[in-house]
């Protein structure tokens, strides 16, 4: 049986003084009722109420266990209030899972204006890339790099921007500056990857082999190694956008981008997301916007 409802029907043939009007209460018949509190009492093994002709009456269990469904009641609603007040204010904490390289370069530089609209939200950011068990750690959001293939979750894009060459002034004015795609061949191209770089000729995408001296296999350490003038990196647009913003990488070949990796943020499906959560998701959107 459903407790629950048997609860709800005996609480309100208290309320109510009868059957008739517990009925009405709750939008059933009146035989609805009966079953149910009928079926609650041989659950519990006790009568909860007598029946006479003009009367009903709650017994000395009925009047203790009336208590205690009110009180569970008094409690599931003071539940219901607090999630609904806390789905509906901008505070308390959002957890969000991110690789490092954008926390450092993409997310962090930019907090001090999600902080001043949003004072009273507490973010915990974990450094990392498996989202797979993002719901079991209770983690609300993750920004994953790549294109989304895991049906599990809601995702929203953030970013589709290109793929962008750069170097520092200084390795430019020593080695010159690339003015076709053919020209990286006799430059020091720092990879991350096999090194296979994509470009845009003619309208057509092109893959170019370009070599060097330095692999790396983050996008911190592919950074870094960029800045110290070490040769020429291709990433993500948004990897290097605080240091072209500020002149300390130049982009090259810009004619012949090719559009670079997705980015998402991705979160458990639910059918309401908090304000706070919505608030950080709509901030990441913001800050990744080419």
């Amino acid at each position: 049986m459903n407790k629950l409802l048997g609860m709800q029907a005996f609480v309100q043939v208290v309320e109510n003084g009868g059957f008739t009007g517990a009925a009405k209460r709750m939008g059933v018949s009146v035989s609805a009722v009966t079953k149910h509190i009928a079926r609650l009492e041989a659950d519990l093994g006790t009568q909860l109420l007598t029946r006479t002709t003009r009367r009903i009456n709650i017994t000395e269990f009925g009047r203790d266990y009336y208590a205690s469904c009110r009180r569970i009641f008094s409690e599931m609603d003071d539940a219901e209030y607090a999630l609904r007040q806390s789905q509906d204010q901008l505070r308390g904490k959002v957890s969000l899972l991110c690789p490092a390289f954008f926390a450092r370069v993409g997310l962090l530089p930019h907090l001090h204006k999600f902080y001043a609209r949003y004072p009273d939200i507490e973010l915990d950011i974990t450094l990392g890339e498996r989202y797979s068990d993002l719901i079991a750690s209770g983690i609300n959001l993750a920004v994953v790099v790549g294109e989304m293939t895991d049906s599990r979750f809601a995702s929203r894009l953030l970013t589709k921007g290109p793929l962008v060459c750069c170097a520092t002034p200084e390795y430019l004015k020593k080695h010159g500056t690339p003015q076709r795609v053919d020209d990286l061949m006799s430059h020091n191209c720092i990879v991350s990857r096999p090194a296979l770089w994509q470009f845009k000729e003619d309208g057509h995408r092109v893959e170019v082999a370009v070599k060097g001296n330095l692999m790396v296999r983050s996008g911190d350490s592919l950074r870094e190694a960029t800045l110290l003038g070490l040769g020429i990196a291709q990433v993500n647009w948004w990897l290097f956008q605080q240091d072209l913003a500020a002149g300390r990488l130049v982009e090259i070949l810009r004619r012949n981008r090719a559009p670079g990796r997705s980015m998402y943020v991705v979160y458990p499906p639910t059918k309401f997301i908090p304000k706070k959560t919505r608030a950080m998701i709509d901030f990441l959107v913001e800050i990744t916007r080419v």
